[in-house]
């Protein structure tokens, strides 16, 4: 057999000696290894490899394990070193193969190829890790005062886990007077210690000793467990009770009731137990009238009214009480007593409620009566003289109706809402010294009554609703508060009824009668309806029922949901737009114009103009704002005659929507003498027929008419609050049904019936003269140039568009 030492620590590798056997038996190979409990998890215990002799290097090819033949797993084998390791911290008095002084844990060590099996024992050694302990923590020993000194008590043995040295060396006592210990040692080795009288007690000196008992093992270092000896000194009878006083003065009322407690004497005896239990008598010097008035409770000493008390008849009583132990050999003690009769007021007062009414209404009137009370004092004089009291702070009051009867009245109006029932507490005190008194309380109750309207948040709500919105969308919820109960408190919403053009509210939108969410019932066009205002009605179910209501503002919000349209020029849907002009015309002169209308909302509606395509982008301006087209500078004979123009007009939506017109211009080298939608009358200015004078003469009349028209429509407008500062002022323009500008050169009429916008200039002495458009039409739109006068019109051409 070989032994084999190596260092181990509890911690890592090195700090404790571990003791490291193996054993190689020829029947059975048995490797021992000893090490100490408590080490640290992951501690070496040995490398297993070298001991047995295996190559590190084939543990994890050959599959090399470690079981346990307990249930529990302690240590294990790290293949990638051979080294046997703590896997969990090791208690060896918990150990489950634990004798008398070791610990043994069995392993068995698997390997393959071939496959071999190594049984290995691992010897769990003792370590001072455990203190001294007393199976009772607090011993508790009787012993009598009459005890001889050096008398000797048994003591409770302590126990500590750990063997060898570990265990219990010795035990020590706390500093006493009338105690010491001796150490005994039995014959298995335990040690033990007696209690021993070295001092005579007295119990009425103390009764109780406290002592602290210290068990020392021999470990290093040492460790010690306490135990508390509480000893309790046992009665002799060698005391006689005796009272607080030798004599007693002591006032009664009379009318007493029986059974009053007049006194409780207090006798104490030094002694305990049977020689301190006391039993109280009258001696013989107590009257028997007394005794028939006075009840002793042997007991306890109570003195107790027997009969009713009156002071007219005696108003002083005296006796004499004796004390008695219950020892063997009964000591005794006496006290006399004076008790003096006194007149007191003694009834207290009493309150009687007649009538009392609840639940009632929160608006009933002041002064209505709610309650009726009653008050009566069986005393007499002064004592027998009461006053009623309610609390403050109600509004309450009492009136007094007749000789001891009060009225509870109303005296401010009631709300349920902030006070909903009232503790009404009536008290009752007489005038006695002291004086007494009684109270009893009652709870009123108050019903609800309809008295609150429904209240909104807000009294004006703005709703903001885009347009296109889906039908039955939830536009917002209106929601209001009534503080009432029950049905006062139950709300309905309603739309007051209020017609748009023939159509009611109802119609366009629906509100929830139960929850005040407001609904759209169809779908809303900005161009069409900006904006709503009506009110929402929020009505209880009380009867009556009140009602309140609030006003609602739906803004109708804009989407970019309209293209701009071309209004000048115009021309048929698909169709080009042709114009003649001079060769001749000079840079700056105004070629054409296009003006665009878009029917969203201001901001939407903003048109910008652009040139799409163009021949000659030198030849040709294009105003980005007003769309008007004009030369850069002069045609040359390098010029095509003709030129193609397309202008995109660009609204200012988010996506932008847009619309385009194709131009074509023809250059001719004289004065453009007809357009397509003219008629040439060559007339001589010296030659007038009757047909031309009857053309004057109509085109003078309709000229005035329009004249007229025109200025009281201007008339009109200006009176007519502008919608915001930055309105362009009233000039020779006229707005259109969505009250924004066109152009300051554009003219606008509503009027179905005109036939024509009459424009006549000279041209080398003829004068043009445009054809009627065809009735039904809805807007005439001429293009007039800024700041041209007569001379100017001459030479550029103005267009009429019907849309």
């Amino acid at each position: 057999m070989a032994h084999q030492h190596r260092h181990y620590s509890r911690r890592g590798y090195v700090s404790v000696i571990l003791f490291l056997s193996a054993i190689v038996n020829t029947v059975s190979t048995v490797t021992h290894y000893s090490i100490p409990e408590e080490m640290e998890e992951g501690s070496v215990v040995a490398n297993l490899a070298s001991d047995l002799g295996l190559d590190v290097k084939t543990l994890s090819e050959r599959k090399m394990r470690v079981d346990a033949a307990g249930n529990k797993k302690y240590l294990d084998i790290n293949k990638d070193t051979g080294e046997l390791f703590i896997l969990e911290r090791i208690d060896r008095e918990l150990c489950p193969s634990k004798t008398t002084t070791s610990c043994f844990l069995r392993l068995d060590a698997t390997i393959e190829n071939p496959i071999r099996m190594f049984n290995i024992e691992v010897e769990i050694t003792d370590i001072n890790d455990n203190a001294p302990h007393f199976r009772r923590g607090t011993m508790h020993l009787d012993i009598s005062e009459s005890s001889p000194v050096g008398e000797r008590f048994s003591l409770n043995n302590a126990a500590d886990p750990d063997v060898g040295t570990n265990s219990i060396k010795d035990y020590h006592l706390s500093s006493s007077e009338h105690f010491s210990i001796e150490i005994q040692t039995g014959r298995d080795g335990t040690k033990f210690a007696d209690l021993i009288l070295k001092k005579t007690l007295d119990r009425e000196k103390q009764a109780v000793h406290n002592l602290i008992l210290t068990a020392v093992d021999g470990g290093v270092p040492t460790r010690t467990g306490t135990a508390s000896i509480i000893v309790r000194v046992l009665d002799v009878n060698d005391n006689a009770p005796s009272f607080d006083k030798d004599k007693y003065v002591i006032e009664v009322m009379e009318n007493s009731p029986i059974g009053s407690l007049v006194i409780k004497l207090n006798a104490t005896d030094l002694d305990e137990g049977s020689n301190s239990d006391i039993v109280y008598s009258y001696s013989l010097y107590t009257s028997e009238r007394t005794q028939q008035m006075f009840n002793l409770n042997p007991e306890n000493g109570e003195i107790r009214v027997k009969e009713m008390i009156n002071y007219e008849d005696f108003k002083i009583y005296e006796m004499e009480v004796i004390a008695s132990d219950k020892g063997p050999n009964s000591l005794s003690g006496q006290c006399r007593l004076t008790i003096q009769v006194t007149d007191m007021n003694d009834n207290h007062p009493e309150i009687s409620i007649k009538s009392f009414q609840s639940p009632i209404k929160e608006n009933v009137p002041t002064d209505t009566v709610i309650a009726v009370v009653s008050v009566s004092d069986k005393d007499s004089g002064d004592n027998g003289v009461v006053d009623l009291h309610i609390p403050d702070n109600m509004p309450f009051k009492l009136r007094e109706s007749s000789d001891n009867y009060y009225e509870l009245v109303v005296s401010e109006p009631l709300d349920r809402e902030k006070v909903p029932e009232y503790d009404v507490t009536f008290t009752v005190t007489d005038r006695g010294s002291p004086p007494l008194s009684d109270n009893e309380t009652m709870t009123l109750e108050l019903l609800d009554v309809n008295d609150n309207v429904p209240q909104f948040p807000q009294s004006f709500y703005t709703i903001r609703v885009m347009e296109n919105n889906a039908p039955g969308a939830l536009l917002s919820s209106l929601t209001a508060f009534d503080p009432d109960l029950h049905e006062n408190q139950y709300l309905v919403y309603f739309i007051l009824e209020k017609e748009i053009v023939n159509t009611s509210m109802s119609m366009l939108f629906s509100i929830n009668p139960e929850n005040g969410n407001l609904y759209a019932l169809k779908t809303f066009d900005y161009e069409i309806e900006k904006e709503f205002l009506f009110h929402i009605e929020a009505r209880d179910s009380g009867s009556p029922p009140l009602s309140s209501n609030v006003t609602v503002h739906i803004i109708i919000v804009d989407q970019n949901d309209n293209a701009p349209v071309i209004v000048s020029p115009w021309r048929a849907h698909g169709s080009v737009v042709e114009e003649k002009i001079p060769r001749s015309t000079d840079k700056g002169s105004l070629v054409a114009k296009v003006i665009a209308l878009d029917t969203d909302s201001v901001h939407n509606s903003r048109i910008t103009y652009q040139f799409l395509q163009v021949t000659d982008a030198t030849l040709f301006s294009l105003d980005q704002y007003n769309g008007e087209i004009r030369t850069m500078r002069m045609f040359s004979y390098r010029d095509p005659r003709h030129q193609r123009l397309v202008v995109i007009a660009k609204d200012n939506g988010e996506p932008a929507l847009s619309a385009t017109v194709t131009i074509k211009l023809s250059t001719v080298e004289t004065a453009v003498k007809a357009y397509s939608d003219m008629t040439e009358v060559p007339l001589e200015y010296d030659i007038f027929s009757d047909l031309n004078l009857y053309l004057v003469i109509g085109l003078g009349s309709v000229s005035f008419l329009l004249l007229i028209t025109i200025l009281v429509t201007i008339v009109l407008k200006c009176q007519t609050p502008k919608p915001s500062k930055a309105a362009p002022p009233c000039r020779n323009s006229l707005l259109s049904e969505r009250n924004s500008t066109i152009a300051d050169s554009t003219l606008v009429s509503n009027d179905a019936y005109w036939y024509s916008l009459f424009l006549a200039e000279t041209r080398k002495g003829k004068m043009v003269v445009r054809q009627p458009v065809p009735k039904g039409s809805r807007y005439i739109v001429s293009s007039i140039p800024r700041g041209t006068g007569l001379t100017d019109t001459s030479d550029s051409a103005a267009s009429t568009l019907q849309v």
